[in-house]
Formats: C-alpha cells, sequence, structure tokens
C-alpha cells in the first residue's frame, strides 16, 4: 500500500512519531518486565512461539493482540504479569530456507558439506535474521517480556527437553516401533498432521477385477492409487454382505504379482460404498494399517523413502516413481483385460505444506510417544474444569480427538533440532542417555566391556519441545520462584488449529511432570477472513500484510479493529473500511485532546472533586463509572469486542458528541474551573481504559501532551483515585435533555430544516419537573439545537411539527422555515420510491432461483439494503406525522 499523497505521508510520520515515543518510554521504564520477588498476585500468560523463520501475518497480529490486551489490562490491575516470548527452531521450515539459501549462494548442499558444519551454517542464519518476527511483534506493541526470551533450541530448554524424552523413555511411554507416518518424500522426513494439506484434485477410480482362485468369479475393487494394489495382502468385505459371505475365507488372485491373498471380512468395508470389496495395503494407507493389525495381515512396503518402488514388487516395477509405476500398472491391467470401468472423480490427496509433494502413507522404525495414557489425565483436567475452554464449544472438539488419540509420532528425519539422546551398539541395543560418556557407561554396564555406540540420526519433532514450553521457559527442571509463581499459567490465547498439536501436548506433558494442567483457560480465537469471509490465502491474492496496515494507518487502528471484531466463536471479516473507521475514532480522540489543550482542560491538584455541581458532570462521571465496570468485566471474560464497543459507544457517543458539546458551551459561561478539571479526569480515566487495546496514542496523550503521569502503561485501572460524591439523580436530568436535543436534530435533518436557521421550541403542558431540568439547561439547549426561544402556550397552533419526548409534548411552527406543502409532497414522493424499492428486493428474496444461484454475500447484501430502506421509510413516516395539515 503505497502512500499517493503529503497527507498520507504526513499522517504514516504522525504514527511513527506517537509509536516510537511510546516504545522508548516502555524500554526506559521497563514496563514489561516481571519480578521474581514481587508481592503482586502473578498473572501468567504463555506467548505461542512463532517460527523462528515467521513474518507477521494477520493470524499473528489478532493472536498477539488479544494477549498485549490482556497483559497490559492485568499490569494497569496491579498484577505481577508474565507474557513470556519466545521463537520455535521450526525444523522442516528452517533448514528448508537454509538449504534454498545455501543453493542460491552456489554453495555446496548439506549432505556434501555434513551435518556439523550445516548446523553452523543454521545457527549462523538464526543470528542475523532469526529475530525479525519478535521485532515485527514489538512493532505491534507486544508488551511480552523481552529479557525472557527464549529459542526452543536454547541451551536451558535442550535440558528440559532431554531430561523428559528420557524419563519418558524410562516409563515405557516413548519406545521405537514399525508403524505407518506421513512421508514427505521430497524432505525425505515423517510429517505430522499439522503439516499436512488437503487438496481436492481431479483423479480416477480405477475399478480393477480380482479373479477368485478356483472360480471364474472376480471380486472388484476400486482405488484412486494403483501402483499400491502392487503391495495388497488381502481384499475386505463386510461380514454381513450377503454378496460375499461364501467367498470368506477363499482367496483371489493378485493380478500383476501372481500371488495369492485372502478374502477377510472385517467392518471397514462399507457394502454400501462402491462394490462393497475393499483391497488391502497395510504398509501404505492409514485405515488399512489398522485392518492389517486387527487381522494379522503381511504388512509389505513397497516404497522407497525417496518415493520409488523398492525390490518387494516385480522387476519391471522397480526404480520406478509414483507416477510411472501407476501408468504402468494401469496398462497392464489393461492388457490382462482386468479393467472393469473407470470413473472421473475429485478427492482429496495429502500435500506436505512446505514441499508442496504428496505425502505417502509410509511404513518405516520411528520414536512414537504413547498418547493415550498421557491423554487421560489431560481429559480429565478439562472434565473437572482444571481448565476451562473458551468458548465452551471446543471442549467437545478436545475430547473427541484425545478419545481416539493415536501413538505420537515424534522422529523427524532432520539435522535442525534436538537430536534424539540415544545411541545404538553394532548389535542394535538402545541406550537412552543425556550425553555419549553417559551412554557409553550405560553399555559398559550391559556388555562388561567398552563398545562403540552410534546416535541416532534423527530429531525431534517440533511439537515435542514446544510441548514442554510452558514450564521449561521457566527453567525446569530447576526450582525457582519463577517456576513456583508462574506455573500454571492463568490464559493460553490461541487459534482452533493447533489445540490437537500445541494445546493438548503442553497439558499432557505439563501434567505428567508438573502434575498440574500448565494453564487455567484457553481462549480459542477464530479465523481472520477477508471482508466476504472468504478464508485469506496468497493464492486467492486476499492476504493482508499487517506490517503495511500498520504503516498506512497506524497500529492503534489495527488492533482496536481486531478486538472490535473478535466476537466469540465468529470468524473475523476484516476490510479495510472497518479500518479506516477505527481510525476515525482514534482521530476524533486526537481532536477532543487538542480542544482540552486549547480551552487549558487540567487537572489542578487543589481542585475538590467532591464537590462537583453541575448535572453534566455528575452525568458523565456516572456513565464513566458504569463504562469502567462494563469494560473490566468485558476483559476478564475475554468478550473484547464488547470491551472495544463499550469504549468506542462511550468515548465516541457519550464524552464527545455530547459531553464535550456540553462543555463547549458552558466553558465560557459559569463553572468553567469545574468543568475543565471533570473534562480533564474524564479524558485521563479514558486514556487508562483505552490503553489495553490502544497502547500507543493512549500513552503518547498520557504522559507526553497532557502530562497526566510518568507512564501510562504503569498506572491503575481504579477508578476511586480521587473522592467523587456523584448523584445519580443527574442522568436522568441530562438523558432527557439529551434527547429532546436529538428529537430536535432528528426533525431538521428530515424536514431539510437548514441548520443556521433557528427554531422556536413551544409546549402546552409541561410538569414542574421538565421545566426544571430545560431551566437548568437552557442555554444549552439553545445553543446545541439552535433553538430561539422556549416558551409555553395556550392552545395548540397551526403549520406546526411535534416531537415527543417520552410523554413530553413540543411544537415548533414551520412558518417561514419551510414550504410546508412542498415538503408534505416531498416526503410523500420519497416514500413511494423507497416502497417500490423494497418490493424490488422482496421480489428476489422471494425467488427461489434467485436464492438458489446468488451468492451468500449478495443475498446478505440485499438483505442488508433492505433493513436500510425501512428505515428510511420509518423516518419520512414518523416526518409526515410531525406536520399538521
Amino acid at each position: 500500500m503505497s502512500y499517493k499523497s503529503n497527507k498520507n505521508s504526513s499522517s504514516n510520520n504522525h504514527y511513527t512519531e506517537i509509536e516510537n515515543y511510546s516504545n522508548k518510554i516502555w524500554d526506559k521504564n521497563n514496563i514489561n518486565s516481571v519480578s521474581s520477588k514481587s508481592e503482586k498476585e502473578p498473572f501468567t500468560i504463555m506467548m505461542p512461539p512463532p517460527n523462528v523463520t515467521g513474518s507477521l501475518h494477520i493470524g499473528h497480529a489478532l493472536n498477539m493482540t488479544l494477549q498485549d490486551i490482556l497483559s497490559r489490562f492485568w499490569r494497569l490491575n496491579n498484577k505481577n504479569v508474565l507474557w513470556q516470548p519466545g521463537t520455535d527452531h521450526a525444523g522442516i521450515a528452517t533448514q528448508m530456507l537454509v538449504e534454498r539459501k545455501m543453493v542460491s549462494d552456489g554453495e555446496l548442499g548439506r549432505r556434501e558439506i555434513g551435518r556439523e558444519n550445516f548446523l553452523a551454517k543454521v545457527w549462523e542464519w538464526k543470528e542475523q535474521s532469526g529475530g525479525n518476527i519478535l521485532n515485527q511483534l514489538r512493532r505491534l506493541g507486544a508488551s511480552a517480556d523481552w529479557n525472557r526470551e527464549r529459542f526452543t533450541l536454547d541451551q536451558g530448554l535442550s535440558e528440559a527437553v532431554k531430561e523428559v524424552f528420557i524419563t519418558l523413555y524410562e516409563e515405557g511411554l516413548i519406545y521405537r516401533d514399525k508403524r505407518l507416518v506421513n512421508w514427505d518424500t521430497k524432505l525425505q522426513t515423517a510429517i505430522s498432521d499439522l503439516e499436512v494439506i488437503q487438496k481436492e484434485v481431479k483423479g480416477h477410480y480405477w475399478h480393477f477385477k480380482y479373479p477368485v482362485v478356483n472360480s471364474k468369479a472376480y471380486l472388484i475393487i476400486a482405488t484412486t492409487r494403483p501402483e499400491t494394489m502392487l503391495g495388497d495382502t488381502a481384499v475386505a468385505v463386510h461380514p454381513e454382505d450377503t454378496r460375499y459371505k461364501k467367498l470368506i475365507g477363499k482367496k483371489v488372485l493378485l493380478p500383476i504379482v501372481n500371488k495369492e491373498i485372502d478374502i477377510i471380512a472385517d467392518d471397514y468395508a462399507d457394502p454400501d460404498k462402491g462394490t462393497g470389496a475393499v483391497k488391502i495395503t497395510p504398509a501404505h494407507d492409514f485405515n488399512d494399517f489398522l485392518v492389517g493389525k486387527r487381522n494379522n495381515l503381511e504388512v509389505l512396503n513397497i516404497l522407497t523413502a525417496e518415493g520409488k518402488l523398492n525390490n518387494n514388487v516385480p522387476k519391471e516395477y522397480r526404480n520406478l516413481s509414483i507416477f510411472n509405476a501407476r501408468q504402468k500398472v494401469i496398462n497392464d491391467m489393461d492388457s490382462l483385460g482386468l479393467i472393469d470401468k473407470i470413473e472421473e472423480t475429485i478427492h482429496v490427496v495429502p500435500y506436505g505444506d512446505r514441499s508442496d509433494t504428496v505425502i505417502e502413507p509410509y511404513l518405516t522404525d520411528q520414536w512414537f510417544v504413547d498418547a493415550k495414557k498421557l491423554a487421560g489425565p489431560a481429559i480429565d483436567a478439562v472434565k473437572t474444569g482444571e481448565t476451562v475452554f473458551i468458548p465452551k464449544s471446543w471442549e467437545n472438539t478436545f475430547f473427541d480427538w484425545m478419545n481416539n488419540i493415536e501413538p505420537w509420532c515424534i522422529s523427524r528425519q532432520l539435522w535442525w533440532g534436538h537430536r534424539i539422546p540415544a545411541w545404538y551398539s553394532e548389535k542394535g541395543d538402545i541406550f537412552v542417555a543425556k550425553t555419549y560418556e553417559e551412554a557409553i557407561i550405560k553399555a559398559k554396564a550391559k556388555y562388561e566391556k567398552e563398545v562403540e555406540l552410534k546416535q541416532d540420526e534423527d530429531v525431534l519433532d517440533t511439537w515435542f519441545s514446544s510441548g514442554l514450553w510452558p514450564f521449561s521457559t521457566l527453567d525446569w527442571p530447576k526450582k525457582n520462584n519463577y517456576l513456583l509463581n508462574h506455573y500454571p499459567g492463568d490464559i493460553l490465547v490461541t487459534g482452533f488449529d493447533i489445540i490437537f498439536f500445541w494445546v493438548a501436548r503442553m497439558m499432557m506433558l505439563g501434567i505428567h511432570f508438573m502434575n498440574k494442567s500448565p494453564f487455567k483457560e484457553v481462549y480459542v480465537h477464530a479465523l481472520v477472513r477477508d471482508s466476504k469471509g472468504d478464508k485469506m490465502s496468497k493464492s486467492k491474492g486476499n492476504a493482508v500484510d499487517p506490517l503495511k496496515l500498520m504503516g498506512k494507518y497506524g497500529t492503534d487502528s489495527i488492533r482496536f479493529t481486531l478486538a472490535a471484531l473478535a466476537t466469540q466463536g465468529r470468524d473475523i471479516k476484516l476490510s479495510e473500511d472497518r479500518i479506516v473507521g477505527y481510525r476515525n475514532f482514534l482521530t476524533k480522540i486526537n481532536n477532543v485532546s487538542r480542544f482540552l489543550e486549547i480551552n487549558r482542560c487540567k487537572l489542578d491538584d487543589n481542585f475538590d472533586f467532591s464537590n462537583v455541581k453541575l448535572s453534566v458532570n455528575h452525568w458523565i462521571l456516572n456513565l464513566l463509572d458504569d463504562f469502567t465496570d462494563k469494560v473490566y468485566k468485558d476483559i476478564t471474560s475475554y468478550r473484547f469486542n464488547e470491551a472495544a464497543n463499550n469504549l468506542y459507544q462511550f468515548v465516541w457517543h457519550y464524552y464527545c458528541d455530547w459531553y464535550i458539546e456540553f462543555v463547549k458551551i458552558i466553558i465560557n459561561k459559569k463553572d468553567s474551573e469545574e468543568v475543565k478539571n471533570v473534562a480533564a479526569y474524564v479524558f485521563k480515566k479514558i486514556l487508562i481504559l483505552l490503553h489495553p487495546l490502544v497502547p500507543f496514542s493512549t500513552e503518547y496523550l498520557y504522559s507526553k501532551k497532557h502530562k497526566f503521569g510518568s507512564v501510562l502503561a504503569l498506572e491503575k485501572w481504579s477508578k476511586d483515585d480521587v473522592d467523587l460524591r456523584v448523584s445519580k439523580e443527574n442522568l436522568v436530568e441530562v438523558n432527557w435533555i439529551i434527547k429532546l436535543i436529538s428529537e430536535i436534530r432528528s426533525l431538521r435533518n428530515i424536514l431539510n430544516i437548514e441548520f443556521k436557521s433557528l427554531i422556536n421550541l413551544n409546549f402546552i403542558e409541561l410538569d414542574s419537573l421538565k421545566i426544571n431540568y430545560i431551566s437548568n439547561n437552557e442555554y444549552v439547549i439553545k445553543d446545541i439545537a439552535k433553538v430561539g426561544e422556549i416558551k409555553q402556550i395556550a392552545n395548540e397552533e397551526n403549520d406546526v411539527a411535534q416531537i415527543l419526548v417520552d410523554n413530553a409534548t413540543f411544537y415548533i411552527p414551520l412558518k417561514g422555515l419551510i414550504d410546508i406543502d412542498k415538503e408534505y409532497d416531498r416526503l410523500n414522493i420519497d416514500l413511494t420510491k423507497l416502497k417500490n424499492d423494497i418490493f424490488i428486493i422482496d421480489k428476489k428474496l422471494n425467488n427461489k432461483d434467485f436464492l438458489k444461484r446468488a451468492p451468500e454475500e449478495i443475498i446478505n447484501e440485499q438483505k442488508d439494503r433492505k433493513l436500510r430502506l425501512v428505515g428510511s421509510v420509518e423516518k419520512i413516516n414518523m416526518a409526515l406525522e410531525k406536520i399538521s395539515k
């Protein structure tokens, strides 16, 4: 987003000045630092560590903004806040990035230079470029304790990883096994489910005929992966499928391979899907692997790590790529007359998110964690309320996944990461230890002599080390005040996409090693989508760069927008128009700030707030009290959107639009010292309330412009810092005056009465209380609403408009202000046009074909337009009623 005008450039410089000032004052006062010796109640929030290779995207911006709101809020509420920052080493992503850089620099590959030299290059890259994401978070205003920044490959965290691995291994909860994993043939490593992207692709169902042994019959099976038939070890049918009951226990001849395989009965075969007969390839399909285990089938791997066919297939297929093998199988089956039919289909294919390569289920030796045993206590923690999900609906998702959890593959065939602390002897025995020296001692104890050991080449899954984050960052296994005071944490703020991969693992490992769940609450925020509700992606061209938005509109505008749209359980639809709207809100605050400065509205240390007299001051102080409570409740219940909207309503609607308008009139008439002090006091409190959401501009206005204190970030949220003796009776009076002025303004607008034209306000009967309200505020009503006279009349007159304020009726003479007949006709013409527009929209919305064909956003747009038109109709009808004819 480029800057095309001096105005934009000037705005950008203004934002930069504000943000630089605030950052300097926060750094100078160490506002982010947690104290290990503080007697304040601790508040702990663990930052989900972004990848060291990462760059700030809009999802990060939302996640970190919400965490920062909580951190700043609880600092203002006198807690010893630890927001623990850091980065994840991101095994695959970092290794790929550095390898690409080596290629672009014309250097040798990692295998040519060796492990040690390659890791030295990665660490060099990390020191030079690995902190970009954290610098971007600082620019966002993230007030984490940067002095305690951690990295998942730090020495301390690495020691914690070894401690956990060895303990779990000795307890039998970590083991080595041959199982199916997600295999990336390009990177030649196992990857987690989170690193797999499911893509819809065009493909085919090939229906193959498998001859039944000693019969002229065939079993027809369908597959989208013909090459895997070379690894089939059975065909399954449902035990209750009457079509195949007689065949159970018999055999089919596997074509091409010419090997007899069993026909087995298994519930996995769905009689209503396809032919009801399913080929079973245990080594190359996760479901088939489970069928194979249940039925004691041979598990035959036909692939190499590079994604080529191995020696377990006929000679003519060996060393073929998967694609070439597929084509050859199809051709050979066709020549044998064993293709029944071919169907076009769209099916889901797994791809690696880093390599963009098709992921293959692959049978290999890996390290696993017995997640089933670790999951039980984590499930209980949620059931008992030790850990609460917000919104609560996410608990069901958590339970569903945890109750069906599979063994967790924790080994990766990479070099960058925590190398598995296991050594092998020539006999294949495993010795798990923190160091080579300790492993040698264990081996010597077993063999009673010195032996050579070789360390496992693999590294641990990134999620293993990040699963220890809540306690490893607090220097566990050492015991110190940080660990004692800040474990468990109070809240984890996270996206729903890593509930299983990170949240669940932290809970399992935290409970096992610390005997407590690592956090009391888990706030799960939704996705940030584009203005139409579509998921953002670079390929769609609808992704937004928060850094560019921050440069264009200021960081506070982006933060406030994200908070205002963060409704629990609902995805965020982000549009630039919303950002502009909230930028205008911050501009409004700056304008009020200038008004207060120009009119010398400062806080006098000697002013007695207990002796406030003016009704409007009682009114605004009452509202300040109410909204302070509302915002406190909103933030503590994680209703960030309601906090933002309540602040917007109080600041814009009540303080700026009404109170300051009253102040402008009162300030030069009477009680100027009172109104100046109250105006300044409320503005000071507004800055404190707004600070967690918009920290930069509030800090700048608070400590630099108005000098309310030395640093806002360390102020107190408390609302009772002065002796306020405020009467709630004044609320009714001022609210009534506001209603009266609003009705007058509305009438002017509807009847096109020029604002510069004074109107008279008459009434026939009015109770003494209302007359007293008018008397107290007469000069305010006349000035704001541009009223000439306010008087009582004997009888209702002609050519007047009526306004009703609660049960009080006022008459406004229209003669000389408008041509009543002409205005009456104009309103009726407008009314007819509006009703016709509504009729056209209703016709569309009642048309089933339109509702079926039209995109959802078009339908919603029509519904919204109808609502606006209906509102206009109501206003015109009210105007017609107000005109006496």
